[in-house]
Order: C-alpha cells, then structure tokens, then sequence
C-alpha cells in the first residue's frame, strides 16, 4: 500500500464475520411491514432532497451467494421514483469490456446529478472472485486495493456519496438456501453451478473479504457488515442503514414552495389553496 491509501484506510477497526454476534431478527410480520413502510418512505424523502439538490450517491451491493442481495434491493427501490435510480447489476465483463482497466464499465455507469446508482456486485470483484478463482494475476488483484480506494476517493471528492454494504450469512444459512432454491421451480434459476463451487472455497473468500474490508475501509467509503441471517431484519437493515448514511449532512426536507408560481397555478387551474386555520 502507498503513504495516500494508508492515510484513509480506517485501521483502527477490524470488521470480522465472528463480531456480528447472535444474529438479531423480526418476528413479527405487521411489525415487519411497518418498520419497511416507515423506512421506506424516509428513503423517499431523501431520494426526493438529492434530486432537488442534484447530489449523486453510489449503493454498492456485496455479499455471499443468496445472502438476500436482491431481496433487498427490490425493498430499498419499491417505493423510490424509477426515474431518479438505476440498478446495475453486474456478472461477467463483456467483450466490448474485456480487454479495458476492469473499472472502465463501472465508470460507464456512474450517475448522473440528482441520481442513485446501485450497484448489485461491483468493482471489488477484483478482489473477490478474481482473486480466489485466479482469474487475476496476483500482483494485478493485490495493486486494485489502492486502484479502488482511489478511484473512490475521486468520486467522493467530487461529491458522490458512496454507501458500501456486505451481507454476511453463515455457511448453515447458505446451504438451507441453497436447497430452498434447488426444489423451488420459481427460484431454481437462482441457482448456479458457479454458486455451489463458489460454497465450497467458503473459507478463501472469506480470507478475501477481510482483506478488502482491511484494505478498503476508508474514511469517506466506509464498509456496512450487514447480518442478513433473517431476512426481514435484513432488509430494514439496509435501509436504515442508506437512509442514514445519505442523510449526513444533507438536508432532507422538502424544498420551499414558491408562493408566486402557486398563485399562478390556482388562478389558472381555478382552485384555491387550503385555507388557514380559523379562516
């Protein structure tokens, strides 16, 4: 690592799978509903401020095979506007992409002012998948940590807001569903060959992932270890989780009216406003 990657690598904390303790879940199904509804709709609010205030955030999505990645993903964007978010969901680089920096079809698809890009795996691929499965020279993996951290460093200098989340599940978990998958004819196509070779090196992406959260955890991109055992906790997990993070600093309440474009409005839709109270 260089003197610049070491200064804004929080070293001073270790994230560690066996630190997430018991894992914590919601019983209750109204109560699951409602705490999503409320979460929801404060998400909304602070998509609705970013997009006044043309702010830009990145949501990156990592975690184990059938961690709930997309479950929660289709929680956090239901109540969102569609046209102030996009999902990239990201697999294996194309041809047009082979041959390019491995950053270059992230680059691509960085969002523009007043929107949110999440991102359903990411650039830490590098340092994951190609690493464990050797698709990736060793120095090459080893050299994106301080390629990353200073690609994110750029973005957040420039204003981007990025919120990185790791769903952890145990080995026990995976397999349970896994086999829910397997039997399952709507979700059978979940399933991949790749995912079932990817549980069996278990413990060398486990080995890969500390080492990103290690070198990776910075200060203006910190890493969320999200316990994603129990899905509904999951989920308001998360989203209480971006909720927080986007809000920092920002203010999220709706921007003034414009009193002289809403006397206009009312004239020329012939409504009135409504009135105040004891008039």
């Amino acid at each position: 690592m260089t003197q610049y990657v070491s200064d804004i690598v929080l070293k001073q904390r270790k994230i560690r799978f066996d630190k997430l303790g018991t894992p914590l879940q919601i019983k209750d199904k109204q109560k699951y509903k409602s705490s999503l509804k409320r979460w929801q709709k404060k998400l909304l609010h602070v998509q609705q401020a970013y997009f006044h205030q043309h702010k830009r955030a990145i949501v990156v999505f990592e975690g184990w095979d059938a961690s709930g990645k997309g479950g929660a993903i289709r929680r956090l964007t239901e109540q969102l506007d569609p046209r102030g978010f996009a999902v990239h969901p990201i697999a294996s680089p194309t041809a047009e992409e082979q041959g390019r920096h491995y950053l270059y079809r992230f680059q691509t698809r960085l969002p523009k002012p007043g929107r949110i890009a999440i991102f359903d795996r990411s650039w830490y691929g590098r340092v994951l998948v190609e690493r464990v499965e050797s698709l990736t020279e060793e120095r090459a993996w080893r050299r994106a940590y301080q390629e990353i951290n200073e690609f994110e460093r750029m973005l957040t200098d420039d204003g981007v807001r990025i919120i990185k989340l790791f769903m952890h599940i145990s080995p026990e978990e995976q397999l349970a569903r896994f086999q829910e998958r397997l039997h399952n004819p709507y979700k059978r196509w979940k399933l991949t060959e790749e995912d079932i070779r990817n549980r069996a090196r278990w413990q060398d992406y486990e080995a890969a992932t500390e080492d990103m959260f290690d070198y990776t955890d910075t200060k203006h991109a910190p890493w969320h270890l999200i316990a994603a055992e129990h899905k509904w906790f999951a989920r308001i997990s998360v989203i209480e989780t971006i909720v927080k993070a986007l809000s920092k600093h920002v203010d999220v309440s709706p921007p003034p009216l414009d009193d002289d474009f809403i006397k206009l409005a009312e004239a020329l839709l012939g409504v009135e406003g409504p009135k105040s109270p004891g008039k």
